[in-house]
């Protein structure tokens, strides 16, 4: 236990004291901020800065009118098209609506000329107002009130309650849980797949380096295996510890300065008081917070945590089998499909039936199978699980990475002193059948 220790701490401290490390660590939590900063600082500018656009139109009907707004504006006349159109070329215009004599049944032959592309979010609101106008002109000449069809329009809206044992009752957000488990399940899978290959190129670079054969002159090979997974397990909980601390602080500082607030703190100061009741009784802002306060985010971070480390350890352990197998990274693109295959199929069927229906049978089978679970019971954490799935799943979790520690660390004892040797499955399948 004493040597697996000592590979834990060199693993995670050269590691760690690495100038790619500290970059990667600390610039990365910044991207985001400044992704937001950026468009934050666009938005403004863009808002406060630019001069009013004017469309010209030119509306043969005579039967619509276009309301301008603090970025368009909307100049009517009767010129001919030629000269609205000389109109853009120079300068004096944004853009130039053309609306001819319409079929109301098929409204069709409406143009937009403009020097550039015009942008989509311009043409999907000039074609809904047109729409808009159009539906309310065939409205009255069949006889309806727009009005009275307006008023007849009702929102539904539809809370949802878990009941739980005992009669206890407990809000619910199908959107807030379907964004956590997509959130969740995605980090869990990027994270394998970063990890797991840092500790197959480690093994493949002490491998062709011999270093390893001084290595195992004083420890067995299956701890040097255990220590350098559990090392950069410990490197990958660090950095991701140190990015969501980071990012978290710098998002803040970001949207402090344009006046904003996160998410989270605009919860915290809804959580009570007058301004609580104002935004329940209002409808979605209060059903969110209630919502939210329905998730036992001490649970959903445990879940988390557990799989985060059980699905890394586990793939961590086969990733190590891979490099110490093979000589170069080309060499182990063999051995990646069956690595990649539960992964795949974990992360589509996060998708396809986790999110949609997280206690379908599908969804049942995916987070207790160990090579699917990591990523599949992340994604169904926080639409609350049933204590037999979640006990079932950890038990099945932690059996497969003992189960997968021990074939890799057959393939590992045997692989890592072999050398130019063309490896195929056969020849894995002989190292795993033969005795220490």
């Amino acid at each position: 236990m004493r040597k697996i220790f000592l590979v834990i701490q060199r693993e995670y401290l050269a590691r760690v004291r690495k100038k790619s490390f500290l970059l990667t660590t600390i610039l990365t939590p910044l991207v985001f901020p400044a992704i937001l900063g950026l468009f934050l600082w666009i938005s403004t500018s863009e808002s406060g800065g630019d001069a009013l656009r004017i469309i010209e139109v030119v509306d043969e009907t005579e039967a619509f009118f276009l309301e301008s707004n603090g970025e368009f504006a909307f100049s009517y006349s009767d010129l001919p098209a030629d000269k609205a159109k000389e109109m853009v070329v120079a300068g004096e215009r944004y853009g130039f609506l053309h609306i001819p004599p319409l079929e109301l049944e098929r409204p069709e032959g409406i143009l937009f000329y403009s020097e550039k592309s015009a942008p989509m979010g311009l043409i999907s609101e000039l074609e809904g107002e047109l729409k808009r106008k159009i539906e309310e002109i065939r409205l009255y000449d069949s006889g309806i009130d727009p009005l009275l069809i307006k008023q007849l329009k009702t929102n539904v809206n539809i809370n949802s309650i878990t009941l739980e044992k005992g009669g206890v009752e407990k809000a619910s957000n199908s959107a807030i849980n379907y964004g956590l488990g997509f959130f969740l399940g995605i980090l869990i899978y990027t994270f394998i797949f970063i990890y797991g290959n840092q500790v197959m190129q480690g093994v493949i670079e002490e491998k062709s380096s011999r270093i390893i054969e001084i290595l195992v002159s004083s420890i067995r090979p299956f701890e040097l295996m255990v220590g350098k997974v559990l090392g950069i397990g410990a490197v990958s909980l660090t950095q991701f510890l140190i990015w969501i601390l980071l990012m978290t602080t710098i998002s803040t500082v970001v949207m402090g300065y344009f006046g904003m607030q996160m998410p989270q703190q605009q919860a915290m100061e809804m959580a009570g008081g007058e301004a609580a009741e104002q935004m329940m009784a209002s409808g979605q802002v209060g059903q969110f917070l209630v919502a939210m306060q329905g998730i036992d985010f001490v649970a959903l971070i445990f879940t988390f945590l557990f799989y985060f480390l059980g699905g890394y350890l586990l793939y961590g352990a086969v990733f190590a089998a891979i490099g110490a197998a093979v000589d170069s990274p080309a060499d182990a693109q063999q051995f990646m499909l069956p690595v990649t295959i539960p992964l795949m199929a974990s992360y589509f069927g996060l998708f396809i039936f986790i999110l949609d229906d997280p206690n379908s049978q599908a969804s049942f089978w995916l987070s207790v199978i160990p090579l699917t679970s990591p990523i599949a019971m992340v994604g169904r954490a926080s639409f609350g699980i049933p204590a037999f799935d979640l006990i079932l799943s950890m038990t099945l979790l932690i059996v497969g990475f003992l189960f997968t520690a021990w074939v890799a660390g057959k393939i590992y004892r045997i692989g890592i002193l072999v050398h130019g040797t063309k490896v195929n499955y056969r020849t894995l399948w002989k190292w795993i059948k033969q005795s220490n």
